[in-house]
Parts: structure tokens; sequence; C-alpha cells
């Protein structure tokens, strides 16, 4: 592993030298690729330097006590070692999984699609609950989250709201939120204090760029329309909505959410990449037999994943079997337990395939 690491830190520093080239910015595509190689490779360069300081430290460690005859510098030895043996295995674990194949998607912004399922208001009420929770989350890890389009619930909460998201390693923070999340509780409009199970799904795509997919604009259909609010009133009486229609895949996305029709199109356009992108992926992955058919990986949109059940106050994600009975606190956006423990999951369940 050591030699692995000193190759890697080789490569670190020969990019580093490149992107202080001047000609370095002349090709930009280029540039990006570079830029967001260091980046990845710094993450485990800093590992790796805290793994060589802690080997360090234990060679120092071990020797004193080997060595030294004054029985205190001995123990003190002793106790050091004590705390950098667990440190040398911990560095080791997340070390490894840093060197595990990366999936290249995991450094991208997100398309993120919330739709209200089967149990009518209430269910549009939880998918409002939703997407406050994931707005609750992008605040605290300081992502940033745009408003796409909504079809807004008639007791409230959405139908169906699209946002995009970004910030560092979105798609790798979020990706295992697709899927259908039910919620059981007694919902406001039920009058006889009844519990009911309703549900929203969630669809999380990674962002696609220009570069990512190709789109011929002559293959897609433009209607404008005037953007509505809530019951259905004008917000304004330009024609400044966009609808995009891909015609070869019958894709559909639009955008009302902006007042200019320039920046309505071009994040219509940037759903619509990002669906198109999705479906070539899965064309792709099963073409090469790498679709992961796990329980954590599969990302199967009818695939119940997540419970919450608010007269227990639980919160359970199937998949892992895993449960926090801090329901409150989770629909204020702290998810993050839930975000490591499925990342945890999936790596050691590579590490099982024996990737390498």
């Amino acid at each position: 592993m050591l030699d692995k690491l000193e190759a890697i830190r080789q490569r670190y520093e020969d990019v580093n030298e490149q992107l202080m080239q001047p000609e370095a910015m002349s090709d930009m595509k280029r540039y990006k690729s570079l830029n967001k190689e260091y980046k990845d490779l710094g993450k485990i360069v800093t590992e790796y330097r805290r793994y060589q300081e802690v080997l360090s430290n234990i060679e120092g460690a071990r020797e004193v006590i080997s060595t030294e005859k004054d029985e205190d510098f001995r123990q003190m030895a002793k106790d050091e070692l004590e705390g950098l043996l667990p440190e040398q295995d911990r560095l080791e674990t997340v070390i490894k999984d840093l060197l595990l194949p990366r999936d290249p998607n995991d450094s991208k912004d997100v398309i993120m699609e919330i739709r209200a399922g089967a149990g009518g208001d209430e269910a549009a009420i939880f998918a409002g609950d939703l997407q406050r929770m994931y707005m609750r989350y992008a605040e605290k890890n300081g992502l940033k989250m745009d408003l796409i389009d909504a079809t807004e619930g008639t007791s409230g909460g959405y139908k169906e709201i699209i946002l995009a998201v970004k910030g560092e390693d979105v798609y790798g923070k979020l990706k295992f939120e697709s899927g259908v999340h039910r919620v059981q509780r007694v919902p406001a409009t039920e009058t006889q204090g009844r519990i009911h199970t309703s549900v929203a799904s969630i669809v999380v795509m990674p962002e696609a760029e220009e570069l990512d997919v190709q789109i011929d604009m002559n293959d897609v259909r433009k209607d404008l329309f005037m953007s509505s609010g809530p019951g259905g009133q004008s917000v304004n009486t330009t024609y400044s909505a966009v609808r995009l229609t891909h015609l070869p895949t019958g894709l559909v996305a639009q955008c009302q959410d902006q007042k200019s029709q320039l920046k309505n199109f071009d994040k219509a356009l940037q759903v619509l990449r990002s669906r198109i992108y999705e479906i070539e992926l899965a064309k792709k992955n099963e073409a090469e037999g790498a679709q992961r058919k796990s329980m954590i990986g599969s990302g199967d949109r009818s695939d119940k994943i997540r419970t919450y059940n608010y007269p227990q106050g639980r919160v359970t994600d199937h998949r892992i079997g895993y449960t926090v009975h801090n329901l409150a606190s989770v629909m204020e956006g702290n998810i993050d337990d839930f975000v490591e423990q499925l990342r945890i999951a999936e790596s050691a369940e590579r590490l099982k395939e024996g990737v390498s």
C-alpha cells in the first residue's frame, strides 16, 4: 500500500506543477480535468502524510521502549504507543476507502426531484417536509439549493418540486436518497386522529454538463407559456416560462421560476440534459454488467428506502436496517448519520467484492 501511496503523492506533485504552467489555462477542458484530479489526489495525500507521521511516531516510541533506561520515559512512550496504534488502524481504514475507485459522478452537482405519491394532500405536505429537510441539510453543509420548478399541493407542500443542489461532492452525499420515502403520522387534514401512511418519491440525478451529453437542438421542441403560482393565478403577463421536449426520447423539462425567459430556458435545458444523461448512464452500466444490484446502490425509484414514523419519533432506513429515534432532528436536516452509514455500507460491500 505504501508504494501505491508514494506513487499517488508523486502524481499529486506532478499535477500541481502542470497547473502552475502558464499554458494550463489555454485548454479549459484539460485545466478542469487536472484541477479535479489535483483535488481528488489531495484528499489521499493529506491522509498519507498523517499516516507517515503516525508511523514515524510509532517507530520512535518503540525505540524509546527498547533502549531507554529511565522507567518514566519508557512509560511515557508506552502511553503514546497505546494511542498511536488505534490511530494507525483508523488511518489505514480511511486510506483503503479513499483508494477504492470512486464513482466519477460523485463530485457532480445534482438535480433532485421530489414527487408526492399515494396519500393525497398528506403526500404533498410530506413532499414539502422532505424539501425543507434537504434545504436545512444543504444549509448546514455549505451547499447551495436552487428552485427549478414546482407544482404546489392544494393543502400545502408540493405535488412536485425540482431543485438544483450545488457544492462539493453533492452526488456522492445525496445519491442514496433516491427511492420511495414513507411517512406514518396523523395528517393535519385528519379529523378522527387516525394514523395514515403516505409516500413521496425522490430522484437524485448527477447534473450533466455539455461535455457529458450532446443535445441536437433540432431535436428539442420549445414551448413558452405564462408562469403560474398557487391556484393557477398568473405570476406575470409575459410568456417567460419554458417547456422543452426532447423528441427522440419524449422527455420533458420545464422551468417557470425565473422572470427571464432565457434563465428559464437554461434551467430547463439543465434538467433535460441530466435526465438524458441518467438514461445513457443506465444503458452503459447495463451493457458493461456494472449495474450494482445491492439494496444500497440500486437507486431503484420503486424501492421503499426509508420510513418516518411520527408516533414513535423513529426514522428507519430499510436498506441497511439503520434506525434513529430523533425524527424531529432528522426533519431539521440532520441526516448526516444516514449519509455516512450508507457510504460506509457501500464501501464495505465493495471491499468484500475485492475491488482494488
